[in-house]
């Protein structure tokens, strides 16, 4: 089954950047499909690749930082192709 996460991260702190930053190389690195924007990181691909890569990282991250924030939207399909119609 394939999923489409949506990921809004947002460490609590001052030196925030370098926390996302790693967050998202560590995501490109997974071989997933990844879809950056300015406002949210998207991952395409198999429920349960997603859901691993998904707990390792965010485990990962939470660990190397004191206060953060993550946002997530999971739908039930490969969205990375969508395109606007109207």
């Amino acid at each position: 089954m394939d999923i489409s996460v949506e990921l809004t991260f947002s460490p609590l702190q001052d030196d925030f950047e370098d926390h996302i930053i790693n967050f998202i190389r560590k995501l490109r690195a997974s071989g997933l499909t990844i879809i950056e924007n300015p406002l949210s990181t998207q991952i395409y691909g198999e429920y349960d690749s997603v859901m691993m890569l998904l707990q390792t990282e965010i485990k990962s991250a939470f660990e190397m930082m004191d206060k953060g924030l993550l946002f997530i939207k999971i739908v039930k399909s490969d969205r990375s192709g969508y395109e606007p119609n109207f």
